[in-house]
Formats: C-alpha cells, sequence, structure tokens
C-alpha cells in the first residue's frame, strides 16, 4: 500500500483514526476538470468532538518526553523524503504545480519536520533574579489545541510549517486545509504523522468551508490560531479570537516589489524579475507584484523581462513540460484576467500576456501604469508583473511603502545602496540581490501592515512564541512569613 492510498482517506475524517464522514466533495484537477477522488468534508459538529478528544489528548502528548516527541518529528522527515515522489505528484495535479515547484515544497516540508525535531529539547525558559530568597523561573508551557487554518497554493508547507511546530511543542491540532487541496494539504500530513508514530487524538483532518472554519475558531479547547490566508478572512478570523481572548497568528497577503537599482545587471534582475512574478503562477503570498526600476533601466528591463514571459510555456504539468501550470480555478483565472483588461482600459500598456489559455494564464507584463490602476494597487495573485519607473532613492522608497501591505522585498544592484533603501522600507523580509520569494524553515516568516502580525512562522524563538504560554514558577527553601 502506498502513502496516500486512496482506500485509506476516500470520504473519511482522519479525527481520532479514519472515519466515515457525513459530507463529501469530489477531488477536482484543476488543469483538466478531472476528479481525481472524493474527499470527506467536516461539519461543526465534527469539529467539536475533534476539539474535545484533541484537549483530551494533548495532556497526555504534553507530557511525552521530549525524546519521543522529537523521534516522531524526525520520521515524520523521513517519511516525506521516502515518499516525495508520490507527495510531488499530487501537488501536480491537484494544486496545479509545475514540477520543480512541488519538489521544492516537499523539501521545505522535510526540513520542517526536521527542524521542528530540535523544538522539545530548545530552552523554554530562563532564570530571573528576584529580590526575595527564591528561585524565580518564566518557563513555557504548550498552548493546548492549535487550530492551523491553510490556504490551496502552497498546501503542504503553509500547513504543515504550523501543524510541526505546535505538535513538537506538546500542542494538538485542528487542521483545516483549503477542500480544493484537501489531500496535498490535509490527508498527506495526516497519513505523515500517522506513520511517524504520532498517538490517536491529536491530530485531527477537517477539511470544510466557511463554517467549519469558524467551528475551528470558536471551539472553546482552541486557544491559538494560526491562519495563513487572504487579508480580509484574516481580518475576520482576528476580530473573533479577538473578541473570544484567543491569539491568533495571521500570515496574510502581499503586494510585493521588486527594485532594480542603476547599474543592476539587467538581464540578471530581469531573470529574478521573472521567477519572482510567475513561479507557481503568481499565486504566493510573496509574488513580486510591482517591480520597480530606475529610469536609467527601465526600457532595456522591460523589454528583458518581456522576451522571458514570452518565452514561458503554460499548460498541463502532470502532461507537459510547462512553466506555468492551471490556475486553481476558473474563478481566479477570470479575477485576473479582469485586473489585466481593466488596467489596459485605464491606459496600461500590454507588453506581454494577457491571454487566458485552458485552465492557464500567460506570463503578463504591464508598462505605462499609474500607481492607482488596480494592477498596482491590488494582490492579483496570478502571473503578472506590472512595471514602473523611479528616479531617486527617496522616490523608489516612497512607491514601495505606498500599499497597505508590508510582506516582502526584493533589491537588486549595489549592495550598500542596497543597505541604504533597505533601512527606509516597511517590509517583514528584505531580500538583497534576490527576488522577494524565499522561505527556510529556521527563518522567520511574516509581514506588517495589511500583511499580518508579524513574523510568528520559522526558527525556534518564533515558534516557541507562537505556540506555548509563558508560565512564572517560584520557589522557596521554606514556607514564607506573612504580617497576616
Amino acid at each position: 500500500m502506498t502513502l496516500l492510498d486512496s482506500d485509506v482517506w476516500s470520504k473519511k475524517l482522519f479525527s481520532d483514526g479514519w472515519k466515515d464522514a457525513i459530507r463529501e466533495q469530489p477531488v477536482i484537477e484543476p488543469a483538466t476538470g478531472a476528479q481525481l477522488g472524493t474527499v470527506g468534508l467536516a461539519t461543526a459538529e465534527d469539529v467539536a468532538r475533534a476539539a474535545a478528544r484533541a484537549a483530551e489528548a494533548q495532556q497526555s502528548w504534553a507530557a511525552t518526553s521530549p525524546q519521543q516527541r522529537a523521534a516522531v518529528l524526525r520520521r515524520a522527515g523521513e517519511l516525506f523524503t521516502e515518499h516525495a515522489a508520490e507527495i510531488e505528484d499530487w501537488l501536480v495535479r491537484e494544486a496545479g504545480s509545475v514540477r520543480a515547484k512541488a519538489g521544492f515544497e516537499v523539501q521545505l516540508a522535510l526540513g520542517e519536520c526536521f527542524e521542528c525535531a530540535g523544538l522539545p529539547t530548545h530552552p523554554q525558559g530562563e532564570v530571573l533574579t528576584s529580590e526575595d530568597a527564591r528561585w524565580s523561573l518564566a518557563r513555557r508551557r504548550p498552548a493546548g489545541v492549535v487550530s492551523v487554518i491553510a490556504p490551496f497554493n502552497f498546501p503542504l508547507i503553509l500547513g504543515l510549517r504550523s501543524v510541526a511546530p505546535a505538535l513538537a511543542l506538546g500542542n494538538a491540532v485542528l487542521l483545516k486545509p483549503d477542500p480544493r487541496t484537501a489531500i496535498s494539504g490535509g490527508v498527506v500530513i495526516a497519513r505523515v504523522f500517522e506513520e511517524a508514530g504520532l498517538p490517536a487524538g491529536v491530530l485531527h483532518l477537517l477539511p470544510g468551508d466557511g463554517s467549519v472554519g469558524q467551528a475551528v475558531v470558536e471551539a472553546p479547547e482552541v486557544r491559538v490560531v494560526s491562519f495563513t490566508g487572504s487579508t480580509p478572512v484574516g481580518r475576520a478570523i482576528g476580530e473573533r479570537a479577538g473578541r473570544l481572548l484567543k491569539r491568533a497568528h495571521l500570515e496574510l497577503g502581499g503586494n510585493n516589489a521588486l527594485v532594480v537599482l542603476p547599474g543592476a545587471d539587467v538581464q540578471k534582475a530581469a531573470s529574478a524579475g521573472a521567477f519572482g512574478s510567475y513561479l507557481h503562477q503568481g499565486q504566493i503570498c510573496m509574488t513580486t507584484g510591482r517591480h520597480i526600476v530606475h529610469e536609467s533601466l527601465l526600457d532595456e528591463y522591460t523589454t528583458a523581462l518581456t522576451a522571458k514571459a514570452e518565452a514561458l510555456p503554460v499548460g498541463d504539468p502532470a502532461r507537459e513540460d510547462v512553466a506555468l501550470g492551471p490556475l486553481i480555478d476558473r474563478r481566479q483565472l477570470e479575477r485576473v484576467h479582469g485586473i489585466v483588461t481593466d488596467s489596459v482600459a485605464a491606459g496600461a500598456t500590454l507588453a506581454a500576456g494577457g491571454e487566458i489559455v485552458g485552465a492557464g494564464y500567460r506570463a503578463t507584463v504591464l508598462t505605462g501604469l499609474t500607481t492607482d490602476m488596480p494592477a498596482w494597487r491590488e494582490e492579483i495573485f496570478g502571473p503578472v508583473a506590472p512595471v514602473i519607473g523611479f528616479t531617486t532613492l527617496e522616490e523608489a522608497a516612497r512607491i514601495v511603502n505606498d500599499c497597505e501591505f508590508g510582506l516582502s522585498v526584493g533589491i537588486l544592484g549595489d549592495v550598500g545602496t542596497a543597505m541604504k533603501l533597505a533601512d527606509r522600507i516597511d517590509s517583514g523580509k528584505i531580500h538583497i540581490n534576490q527576488q522577494t520569494v524565499d522561505d527556510e524553515p529556521n527563518a522567520p516568516f511574516g509581514g506588517v501592515k495589511a500583511s499580518g502580525t508579524g513574523s510568528r512562522f520559522g526558527g525556534a524563538a518564533a515558534n516557541v512564541e507562537a505556540f506555548t504560554e509563558t508560565q512564572w514558577v517560584t520557589v522557596r527553601p521554606d514556607i514564607a512569613d506573612y504580617p497576616f
């Protein structure tokens, strides 16, 4: 039997073992519309039962030795390695990933597990000074039950990057993947941890619609909500969690800028810009959504970027050697095309692309924009590269910061000049001489402004902060004297 044999998961939920679901949904291949299987969908009642069971199972999981928890995480990483090809196939067919992107995502997943295997034995507290004759300690304790809500674009890693550290630190998890990618973003994770020896009841897989999302936020047993997705939905989750006095870690949208400084190598810059805008059809929160190019290089850069865009084939990544696969569904495809056509109608120039090809969209370059056009202001979530010029460093900083988002910025060219610009930019991440899309398991990840609540993902410090609570403990050699 393979790891993802459909006999195990078809029409079922993973909640204290695999159980028949009351509701179900077809698993659709976006490139062809073909049905790949049938996934079980959760209800609000399923969430309530799962949360109660998770709270019970979490107590014994938290009491498990750090070495045992670390072993589960290490074994999970080994399973991702052993079943990489099978998992990549699902990412290609269900999520529309090109093969290279699918391989990159699996590598991130196994790296996340190995990185998180160190968390159980990571220092989790500090010794404090005290005016009294006692020991004073601040120790980190598991938060309890954590809800993880993950999106469709990088479904495996964007769920796992919260699931793995939360489990490693002694929490139980309710995982709600996007129902469009419930296999690669849900069943894969459940099966890996099941095979890795995670005790029953600690991890629950609950795909579903907005009512299920609301239930995993509102369940009384849940103390932390980790959400990756759109800014409007993130705002709603943050508001609801705040009223319930729960912590919400929100990694939201982005309209990320790539700044090309005077004197930069234009061909290399255009290559970086194309990768940043067109990887996974631009369906990444870190996608390069704004190309800001010094006026001395603007024409040359636009010509080079246009040539690269026109050379990128679009098609079905499961059956063709293509650079761009399908967008996740027809609604998103039409939204992207609408933003492009509205911007052209407003005066922008279409230098390349702007065309629907089957279930995909050609790599697109827009020039002649003003900063109030939709292709410049909005997070497109498609393979579109809007290009605009700048004259001074001050103007570049102003254009970068004139955006509701603040997730990732790339700066290409002279390092000293880039450092000066970086100091003027509001962004969760800045990459000098790289494009905007980058992630590593040991690096903090997050954004500012409408991009979220800061770096709550990646690296030991961020993970411990995200998925534990601080408890103050004091110890005296004998009972203290009191005046009463």
